[in-house]
């Protein structure tokens, strides 16, 4: 039942069973499962199977309680059963509502019961559903903050992630604000609408949020991947901390932004890589867009600080798509190539590193970089070009 029914109907794969039987605890133990108790979920048997995935049991006194188990789900659509056999359990009409594209809760309470659900179903959108008008209208009827002040932190995150890396990943940020759901775990994202994203020559859309979300969105046309797109929506942080008296200009944002992030990380209980990924794209990324400005020197030490922060392939993206351009600049793979290099591939014999003073062997070392890098453009720039061959005969 639940997802992997969900996912059969639209022709989907599933690695996640989500099964309900009439088993013991014992004969649970017996088959592998192991019980899992969450602090404001229901406790579940949990088993990893190398053939099928994760394989989670709900447990039932008898086959009676099954409709109320469903009826206990977040949306219609995850309450639909099937037998072994193949027969359709729908007691909600959830096929229909998948059908259509729908998404209604099961009950009015649903929310209640788990306030969670709400970012669930923005993530739902996020995926191109679309909430009934008396779902939305169960969110948009009352104040969430302080039932959501029970909700550890570490479900939204998850939940903002899974919405990342949904079709349209913007839609998700729209909903919180659109519902006024969620500043307590973003109040950041509550501030940009009312932030100038800079000088409107450089900026037509206005607000940090518009433009923070153009950048996702021309990010999320080059990648699926949720570490670019959460480093997209969210690499102008800084900005949040500019002198209102500066504005439209943020002078500084990229240092503050690069402070901001790991604090907003941390807070969020995000991922090590996430925190030092948007921290040095909030840093870099204003460095990149001047790239054919920059010498030699700082644009190998930039592509340096991009692979210490782990952002080399996704620094040119948010870069490309802070400008609306489609590409990186044209050596900058060139740049990351030269600042991985190993001293034995620069060709720097220990014995001269052992003639230098401690403090000397880091600065020539990169020297001898940004000799490579120079050389790499000479010989680039004097290859030949491929001489065009004959026209095709009409």
């Amino acid at each position: 039942m639940g997802g992997i029914v969900r996912d059969l109907l639209s022709g989907c794969s599933s690695s996640d069973i989500d099964l309900t039987a009439t088993l013991s605890p014992h004969e649970l133990v017996s088959s592998g499962f192991h019980r899992v108790s969450g602090k404001t979920t229901s406790a579940i048997w949990f088993r990893h199977d190398a053939s099928h995935g994760t394989i989670e049991i709900t447990p039932l006194a008898d086959l009676c309680g099954l409709e109320a188990e469903l009826a206990r789900r977040d949306f219609t659509i995850n309450a639909i059963a099937m037998k072994l056999c193949g027969e359709i359990i729908d007691p909600l009409g959830g096929v229909d509502h998948h059908a259509q594209g729908l998404l209604k809760a099961c009950t009015d309470s649903s929310f209640d019961d788990d306030p969670l659900r709400i970012f669930r179903a923005f993530r739902f959108e996020a995926d191109g559903w679309r909430m009934t008008d008396e779902t939305e209208a169960l969110i948009s009827c009352r104040e969430w903050n302080r039932a959501l002040e029970h909700i550890p932190v570490e479900r939204f995150s998850r939940e903002m992630l899974k919405a990342l890396q949904a079709n349209v990943p913007e839609r998700f940020f729209q909903r919180m604000l659109e519902l006024e759901v969620g500043g307590n775990f973003l109040p950041e994202l509550f501030r940009m609408p009312q932030i100038p994203a800079g000088p409107l020559i450089h900026h037509p859309e206005g607000d940090l949020f518009s433009h923070s979300c153009q950048v996702l969105q021309r990010v999320s046309a080059m990648t699926g991947d949720p570490l670019a797109r959460f480093c997209a929506f969210f690499h102008d942080l800084g900005k949040l901390a500019s002198d209102p008296t500066h504005y439209p200009r943020h002078h500084g944002h990229d240092q503050a932004g690069y402070g901001l992030s790991r604090t907003f990380c941390d807070r969020l209980r995000m991922p090590a890589n996430y925190r030092n990924a948007l921290a040095w794209t909030s840093r870099l990324h204003g460095t990149l867009n001047l790239w054919e400005q920059l010498r030699d020197s700082t644009r190998v030490r930039t592509a340096e600080q991009a692979l210490r922060g782990g952002i080399a392939d996704i620094l040119p993206l948010v870069s490309a798509a802070d400008k609306t351009e489609t590409r990186p600049p044209g050596d900058w793979h060139e740049a990351v190539r030269v600042a991985g290099l190993t001293t034995a591939e620069l060709g720097i014999a220990p014995a001269r590193l052992d003639e230098l003073p401690p403090g000397k062997r880091a600065e020539y070392i990169f020297q001898k970089k940004v000799q490579s890098f120079r050389a790499a453009k000479v010989k680039s720039s004097v290859s030949p070009r491929p001489t065009p061959g004959p026209l095709p005969t009409p």
